[in-house]
């Protein structure tokens, strides 16, 4: 094939794949920093290394005693 038709397939898979991917996270409510806050149950308290707000004081001790472990 030509290469010119080649360059338009890869454009516009990506176009498509970048707007189902975009479809995708807007659906699942996943937003900016989800991934940092204690309260998410995933990775910890990110890079401060404390609790963030919002998270209540029998929380924080729970958190805090997991890390004992």
């Amino acid at each position: 094939m030509k290469t010119g038709i080649w360059v338009m397939i890869i454009s516009v898979a990506g176009v498509l794949s970048f707007l189902v991917g975009y479809s995708v996270s807007e659906s699942t409510g996943v937003e900016p920093g989800f991934f940092e806050a204690v309260e998410t149950g995933s990775y910890g308290a990110g890079p401060g290394g404390g609790a963030t707000e919002g998270v209540s004081a029998e929380d924080e001790k729970y958190y805090q005693e997991l890390g004992k472990e």
